[in-house]
């Protein structure tokens, strides 16, 4: 080998023990490490709470529709059986009137 093919190896060889000398310090950074699982877990605690959430409105959405249908029935119930009452009185006082 010659000295310049020498040189570029000892380059290449510092590249390399500087990159791991990078990732052993990341690892051996507990602080940080803790950080990034805890931003981890936070993103996906908030990405499930979001579904939930959405479900828990579909399905409050779903029941106050239902809630107001009845109520809309309830409501007319009333005026159904009224107005059935005031056709078969007025059918009675026409046929009274007829005989």
């Amino acid at each position: 080998m010659t000295t310049p093919e020498i040189q570029q190896e000892i380059e290449r060889t510092r590249e390399r023990l500087g990159e791991t000398v990078d990732e052993l310090a990341a690892k051996a950074d507990v602080k940080a490490r803790a950080r990034a699982r805890a931003a981890e877990v936070k993103a996906r605690a908030y990405e499930r709470a979001t579904k939930v959430s959405g479900s828990v409105k579909d399905r409050t959405a779903d029941v106050s529709g239902r809630v107001k249908r009845s109520q809309v029935v309830q409501r007319r119930w009333p005026l159904a059986v009224a107005a059935g009452v005031l056709v078969v009185g007025s059918v009675v006082i026409w046929r009274r009137r007829k005989t």
